[in-house]
C-alpha cells in the first residue's frame, strides 16, 4: 500500500528528473517519498517563487520538463509572480503544491485554483483514486499547450493509503502539425516563387523554432533562397551559417544590421511571435518588404504580416526547401553580397560614462571576450538586460534564458540559476541582473551559490537605481527619489553568503574573470562581479520605448 503523495512522487519522477522546492505542510509528504523511494533529484530554494523560477530556467536552457513544489497558502501566493511569468512565456512546468481539504477551506485558506486561473493556469487536482492518472494528464498537459500546470494535493488526501502505485500510460506528445490542405501547398507555393523570385529575401527564426528541432531546415531554407537570416532574442544562432546571420532581431539589434533588415524585399517569419520588441514597435522592416509568417498558432500574430502559413517549423521549412530548390533564383545573391560581421558591430562607448562610472556597453562588451564560451546565460529583467543581448554571444538559443521579460518582471535572477545549473551540469552558469531585481530577489543568493558552485557567476549591473523608470519617467519630470536605490554593495553580501564578491570600477578590474576562469573548477568559488556602472548611458531598445511613450 502507498499514500496519495506517493503516488504522485512516483509517477512524476518517471516523467521528469528535476523537482524544485520549499517545503511545508501541504507537501512534505510528496516530498519524503519523492526524495526516498524515486531516482528524481530535488533542490532545495530559499523563497517559493524560486521553485517555479528553477523549474522554468531549467526547461528554457534544455527543453526539458521539470517540476516545482510548495506548500498551501502563503507558500502558493509567493509563486504567483513567477507563474504569470511562465505562464506568458509558454514555459511548460509542473507545480504540485498542497490545497486546502476536501471538507472545505480552514481559516488560512485561499481559493488557489482562482488565483492560479487568474494567471492563466491551470490547476488539476489529485483525487482518492486517480493520483497518478491526475499527474500524468497534468505533465499531457504542460507538454501539449505549453504552459505550466498546478498539480494540487488536497491536506486531507495526502497521507490516505490508496493502494498499490499503477502502471500509467505516459503522457502522449502531439505530432508536428505539418501544414496540409489545398491552401496550405497553394501558399507555400506562393511563398517558393516570392523566394526564389526575391533580391533581397530575409529568414526571421525564433523560439518557436528552437522548440520543433528546425535549425538544420532553416539553414537549408535559408541556402537555397539565398536569404540573409536574423533571429528574436530567443532564437539566437539557430541558423548553421553564422556569416550569413544579422544578429538579433528589435531593439537588441545592431542599428547596421536592422537597417538591412529594412532592405528586405520578402521576409519570412518562422517560430516567433513577432511582439512589440522584435518589431521595434513596428518599425522592423521597410514599408515596402512582403512579409510572411509560419507558425502553430492558427492566425497571424502581427497586423504586418501579409501571407500565413499554419504548420511547424521544421515540416514547413522542409517542405519550402524543397519547393524553392526546383525553382530558378537569382545566381547573385544578397548573402554573397553582405558583409554581415560590420553590420553586427556595436557602440561599445568608452571606458567610462558622463558621470564617471564604468560604461556597461564596454564593461559587457569586455566580459563577452573574457567569459567562458560554454557560458549558459540566464538573465533577470531591467533595462539592463540589453547588454547581455548585445556583447554575449550565444552559442544557441538555449545558451540564454531572460526569465521576467515577459511578465515584465523583475526580481526572478538568483532563483534561476538552480534552473540551469541542474539542466546544464557541464556548463558555466552566468547570472546577469540589475541591481533592483539583484536584491529583490537575494533570498536566493545562496541557492544560486550551492547550485553551481564554482561553475558559476553573477554581474550585477549596479547603477543605484531602477534605470527603466528613470530614463522613461525622469525624462518627463516625475519625482526622481522612488527611482533611485541606495547603492548596495553586492560584493559583501555575496562574500558573505560564501560567494567570491568583486567591487569592479574599471574594465581593469575585470581581469579577474580571466583569473577566474583559468583555474580548476573544483578550486573555484562562485564569483559575483558588481559593477558600478554609469546611469547615464541608455539601452538602445529602452530609447525605443521612450519614443513610443512620449
Amino acid at each position: 500500500m502507498a499514500h496519495t503523495s506517493a503516488h504522485v512522487a512516483h509517477t512524476l519522477s518517471r516523467h521528469i528528473d528535476d523537482v524544485f522546492g520549499l517545503m511545508g505542510n501541504g507537501n512534505a509528504h510528496f516530498l519524503d517519498a519523492l526524495l526516498t523511494s524515486t531516482s528524481a533529484t530535488y533542490t532545495a530554494v530559499r523563497h517559493e517563487a524560486g521553485a517555479v523560477v528553477a523549474a522554468d530556467a531549467h526547461f528554457r536552457t534544455s527543453g526539458r520538463l521539470a517540476a516545482a513544489t510548495t506548500t498551501y497558502g502563503a507558500g502558493f501566493t509567493n509563486t504567483l509572480t513567477a507563474l504569470a511569468e511562465a505562464a506568458q512565456a509558454r514555459v511548460p512546468l509542473v507545480l504540485v503544491v498542497g490545497d486546502e481539504p476536501t471538507s472545505g477551506p480552514r481559516p488560512w485558506d485561499v481559493d488557489q485554483i482562482a488565483m492560479a486561473s487568474a494567471v492563466g493556469v491551470r490547476t488539476y487536482t489529485v483525487g482518492r483514486v486517480d493520483a497518478a492518472a491526475a499527474t500524468v494528464t497534468a505533465i499531457e498537459h504542460a507538454l501539449t499547450y505549453r504552459v505550466p500546470v498546478v498539480l494540487a494535493i488536497p491536506y486531507d488526501v495526502a497521507t490516505l493509503e490508496i493502494g498499490e502505485i499503477p502502471e500509467v500510460p505516459g503522457p502522449g506528445r502531439p505530432s508536428p502539425l505539418a501544414p496540409s490542405g489545398e491552401s496550405a501547398d497553394a501558399a507555400l507555393d506562393r511563398l517558393a516563387a516570392a523566394l526564389a523570385s526575391a533580391q533581397r529575401p530575409l529568414v526571421l527564426a525564433g523560439r518557436g523554432a528552437w522548440l520543433s528541432g528546425a535549425g538544420a531546415a532553416l539553414g537549408d531554407l535559408a541556402e537555397a533562397a539565398g536569404a540573409l537570416t536574423v533571429t528574436t532574442a530567443l532564437g539566437r544562432n539557430i541558423f548553421p551559417a553564422a556569416e550569413h546571420d544579422l544578429g538579433v532581431a528589435g531593439g537588441f539589434g545592431a542599428p547596421a544590421a536592422m537597417a538591412r533588415v529594412r532592405e528586405a524585399d520578402v521576409a519570412v517569419v518562422i517560430g516567433a511571435s513577432l511582439n512589440q520588441f522584435t518589431m521595434r514597435f513596428g518599425e522592423l522592416f521597410g514599408p515596402t518588404t512582403s512579409v510572411w509568417q509560419v507558425d502553430v498558432d492558427d492566425r497571424a500574430t502581427h497586423a504586418r504580416v501579409g501571407g500565413f502559413i499554419r504548420g511547424d517549423a521544421r515540416l514547413a521549412a522542409e517542405a519550402l526547401t524543397e519547393r524553392v530548390r526546383g525553382l530558378t533564383g537569382p545566381t547573385d545573391t544578397w548573402r554573397g553580397r553582405v558583409d554581415t560581421a560590420a553590420d553586427r558591430v556595436y557602440d561599445q562607448g568608452g571606458e567610462f560614462g558622463s558621470d564617471g562610472r564604468l560604461d556597461p556597453r564596454a564593461a559587457a562588451a569586455r566580459l563577452g571576450e573574457l567569459m567562458p564560451a560554454d557560458r549558459v546565460v540566464v538573465s533577470d529583467g531591467g533595462h539592463f538586460i540589453a547588454w547581455a543581448n548585445m556583447f554575449w554571444e550565444p552559442a544557441a538559443p538555449e545558451r540564454i534564458a531572460m526569465v521576467g521579460t515577459a511578465f515584465q518582471s523583475i526580481g526572478l535572477g538568483w532563483h534561476s540559476v538552480a534552473g540551469a545549473a541542474r539542466a546544464n551540469p557541464e556548463a558555466t552558469i552566468v547570472l546577469t541582473t540589475g541591481d533592483g531585481g539583484g536584491v529583490m530577489a537575494l533570498s536566493d543568493l545562496d541557492t544560486a551559490i550551492r547550485s553551481a558552485g564554482g561553475r558559476g557567476m553573477a554581474v550585477v549591473f549596479n547603477d543605484a537605481a531602477y534605470s527603466a523608470e528613470v530614463h522613461l519617467y525622469g525624462r518627463k519630470g516625475l519625482a526622481t527619489p522612488p527611482m533611485l536605490i541606495d547603492e548596495i554593495d553586492f560584493a559583501a553580501l555575496a562574500t558573505a553568503a560564501g560567494a567570491r564578491g568583486v567591487v569592479v570600477r574599471s574594465l581593469a578590474d575585470l581581469d579577474v574573470v580571466a583569473e577566474w576562469a583559468a583555474a580548476p573548477v573544483e578550486q573555484r568559488q562562485f564569483l559575483v562581479l558588481d559593477l558600478r556602472v554609469s546611469g547615464t548611458v541608455v539601452a538602445p531598445y529602452q530609447e525605443e520605448i521612450i519614443r513610443v511613450n512620449s
